[in-house]
């Protein structure tokens, strides 16, 4: 019997190893190594794909040290060799090759065949033009496993793919205003835009040299009109289309003088572009011109365009600061008219027709494009839904911010009614929404990882394709939920953390990981000084509300001394000396300018390190109100001041109250829409950060020295607001029907709104200009809660920006 099991024992293990051998031989045969590769090009498409074959040699050569040479001969022993093709080469390629290319589905325009043939030793990349053969070839680049020395292509990177959407670019523009690209040389204009036409961008969007921008940036190495033709030029050579977006600055367009102006400096900037395909008019922000008088002066600047791009559109968006009934009217009339030069209507932030009403308002033969606001975390055109107050104020409205699933949801939610996009972008801090939305563009059911591990595999390195994929998904969790108890922070450090321990100097001078890096040491920093600072409150308004027992002064002294710690005694400084010293490797890998000072950059931008030390508690509004109180004053108004302080948002008993900026107040807030389909806000609430108040000093800081000023309650610097004339509601249930309340509320908000107030349409008052003053109390009339119920709803006037409620308080009179 033991021998027969031993028997069959040999026969199991011999199986098994047989199988084995035969997978490993199976998995060697699906790859193909091209390390010693030639690329081959067909004499008549020599010249054609130049560019594109310069593109896979120089960058493959940056990843592996192996420049690949270039034949026009296919080989046909058992050679390694990739080879670019067009469909005017299909008649001279072996019948194995077109045998693999007829069973995929077919290609349209831009679209590219990648197949590989492990038998053979070759891959092949075939399109119907340069410009698929480009995104053929950045695809092979992204999913080839390069390393130093050597290149793989595995069988499973086969593919057909055409872009679903004719518009896929970004907007690059070289102003002061963005915290990097204005301190950049030619060369790595032309990287940049490389990069993003290897991961499948066709547009590029450049400014001209008069925006509303301060052009005396120290940073710039040429002229802005040298520069932007210098962007035409190269993406000119890459076959992509140029974009303008070109405001209208001048103070009238009826005046004669002002549009002969206006006219010279067209003509002086058309002139110098090698190439531009389209100019996009924004209506307004800044330029804010009546339709009539609009569309007559983009009329001339057609002329003048066609002059020197005779095949150029005019592209035009109805973004204006008062978008009356009456203004928006008269826009679409004029565009329904769809004059000769009109290339399309633009959908762009602060525009109030929702995309999909503009869609069934403008005729359908006239396509509609994309602006989407991928570069702000604040005031922006998609927000992060109920973001975290403290990371509001520091990371600020530029930040670096990898918001990966974020911007597919904005894209998939309205994508079917445009024809594609170009982004609207201030800078690198997007670097990784910008190869998000590419991706979505080419096709909205990319995974969002597949992207990730990409850009992480393309741009950092092979060896950290999933580590730095996950690490940038982090990051966006990082921002997501209450700060205090957001677990994802500190775990996102460690995994960058991990990451950098293991990479090389080249790794840790990329400065797509250098970004990466910043950003998780900083979330982790902000986070602890949060906890610190939040305890730290505590402490001190339990010292000052023990003023019976302690005497008001000694309570009042102690209570400043325990806020004094966050200044004296702070923490985790090695996290903050870690971002500054990323912060100077940014500058000077990327001309990142992160800091005002010591980078030179323009204030409220990319400049988040200048706000790491902002504080996080109420520490200056408490300072404020302790300093009212005057040595001489009586024990009772001295209490009375304490008293505010300790007891400000208590309602009393039988009370409520509500911080529409904190997630918890949020259930209150009635929505009418899906907000997953309405990523811009313009149907549904949002979360928006600013006071609008003349007394917005919230930022100073507290020394040894004490705070000297007038300062306002952290809550003020954020609320809820609807969009434009949208209604803004809030209910409440579990009132007292036999008890008499009224309501006390505080509007303060980015926006001065003329506001409207109703509780189940009873007018609580008329309209009010917001950021006067903050507080206000009404009467809330007997009647109206009968049932114990209420529903508050505010409007503001039409073309204002919109309705903002910070804090809400119902007492018992």
């Amino acid at each position: 019997m033991k021998s027969t099991y031993k028997i069959k024992l040999i026969f199991i293990l011999s199986l098994l190893s047989c199988l084995c051998f035969t997978a490993k031989n199976a998995h060697s045969q699906s790859k193909v190594d091209i390390t010693n590769s030639t690329i081959c090009v067909s004499s008549a498409n020599k010249t054609e794909l130049k560019k594109v074959v310069e593109v896979l040699q120089q960058e493959a050569q940056k990843r592996s040290n192996i420049l690949w040479k270039t034949t026009s001969r296919l080989d046909k022993k058992n050679n390694p060799q990739i080879i670019v093709a067009l469909e005017n080469d299909k008649k001279s390629l072996p019948d194995v090759f077109l045998n693999k290319i007829n069973k995929l589905e077919n290609i349209g325009d831009e679209g590219f065949y990648v197949t590989v043939y492990p038998d053979l030793n070759k891959v092949l990349v075939l399109a119907e033009n340069k410009r698929g053969a480009l995104y053929g070839v950045g695809y092979l680049l992204r999913k080839m496993e390069i390393s130093e020395s050597h290149v793989i292509a595995e069988q499973s990177i086969e593919t057909s793919s055409t872009p679903a959407y004719e518009i896929r670019g970004h907007q690059l523009g070289y102003r002061p205003k963005t915290n990097s690209y204005d301190a950049w040389s030619v060369a790595m204009f032309d990287q940049y835009i490389r990069d993003l036409a290897i991961f499948g961008a066709n547009s590029i969007e450049i400014m001209p040299p008069r925006t509303d921008d301060d052009f005396t940036s120290k940073h710039m190495q040429l002229p802005a009109i040298e520069m932007i033709a210098e962007q035409s030029r190269i993406c000119n050579e890459y076959d992509l289309d140029v974009w303008m977006w070109y405001p209208n600055m001048a103070s009238n367009y009826t005046h004669p003088d002002t549009v002969q102006k206006e006219i010279e400096e067209r003509h002086e900037v058309f002139s110098k572009l090698p190439r531009l395909d389209h100019l996009f008019v924004p209506g307004g922000d800044p330029g804010d011109l009546e339709p009539k008088i609009l569309f007559q002066w983009m009329e001339k600047e057609a002329a003048i365009l066609k002059q020197y791009h005779p095949n150029a559109k005019v592209w035009v968006s109805p973004q204006v600061f008062r978008p009356t009934t009456e203004w928006l009217d008269s826009f679409y009339s004029q565009v329904n008219k769809k004059p000769e030069w009109l290339g399309g209507v633009v959908f762009g932030p602060w525009i109030k027709t929702p995309l999909e009403d503009m869609r069934k308002i403008v005729r359908k033969d006239i396509p509609i494009r994309r602006y989407p606001d991928i570069t702000h975390s604040l005031s922006s055109q998609y927000p992060i839904p109920q973001w975290d107050l403290a990371q509001a104020i520091t990371l600020g409205r530029e930040c670096i911010n990898p918001r990966p699933t974020d911007e597919k949801n904005a894209h998939n939610a309205l994508d079917q009614y445009a024809n594609g996009s170009i982004s609207y972008s201030e800078g690198t801090n997007d670097d990784v929404n910008k190869f998000v939305w590419s991706g979505q563009d080419w096709n909205p059911e990319t995974p969002v990882i597949e992207t990730l591990r990409d850009y992480a595999k393309y741009f950092i390195g092979l060896d950290y394709e999933e580590d730095v994929a996950q690490g940038l998904l982090a990051e966006e969790k990082s921002l997501q939920g209450s700060l205090l108890v957001n677990k994802q922070v500190q775990n996102t450090l460690y995994q960058w953390m991990d990451i950098e321990k293991r990479s090389s100097v080249k790794v840790k001078e990329n400065f797509r990981f250098q970004m990466g890096l910043i950003r998780a040491y900083f979330d982790a920093y902000i986070q602890k000084r949060l906890l610190y600072e939040t305890y730290l409150e505590q402490q001190a308004k339990e010292v000052l509300a023990n003023y019976s027992k302690l005497g008001i002064d000694k309570a009042i002294e102690g209570c400043k001394d325990i806020l004094f710690k966050a200044s004296k005694e702070p923490i985790d400084q090695a996290y903050k000396l870690k971002c500054e010293n990323l912060a100077d490797d940014l500058f000077k890998s990327i001309g990142a300018q992160l800091t005002i000072e010591k980078h030179g950059a323009m204030g409220g931008r990319g400049n988040f390190m200048d706000n790491i030390d902002h504080p996080l508690n109420d520490a200056a509004w408490i300072f404020s109100k302790l300093s009212k109180i005057k040595s001489n004053d009586s024990e009772s108004d001295k209490i009375a001041i304490i008293e505010s302080i300790i007891h400000r948002t208590d309602p009393g008993t039988g009370g409520f109250y509500d911080n529409f900026g904190s997630p918890e107040s949020w259930n209150r807030v009635i929505k009418h829409y899906d907000v997953s389909k309405d990523p811009g806000n313009l149907k549904t609430p949002r979360v928006s950060f600013g006071a609008g108040l003349k007394n917005e000093e919230w930022v100073h800081e507290i020394t040894s020295k004490g705070f000297d000023g007038e300062a306002i309650p952290m809550a003020w610097m954020n609320q809820v607001t609807t969009l434009y004339d949208l209604p803004l509601e809030i209910a409440y249930d579990n009132l007292n029907p036999t008890e008499e309340y009224f309501i006390r509320v505080a509007y303060t908000g980015r926006f001065r709104s003329r506001i409207k107030m109703t509780a189940d349409e009873v007018i609580i008052h008329d309209f009010i200009k917001t950021g006067i003053e903050p507080i206000y109390e009404f009467p809330i009339p007997a009647e109206i809660i009968k049932d114990g119920k209420i529903t508050f709803s505010w409007t503001c006037g039409e073309a204002e920006r919109g309705a903002q409620v910070t804090e809400l308080w119902i007492i018992k009179k």
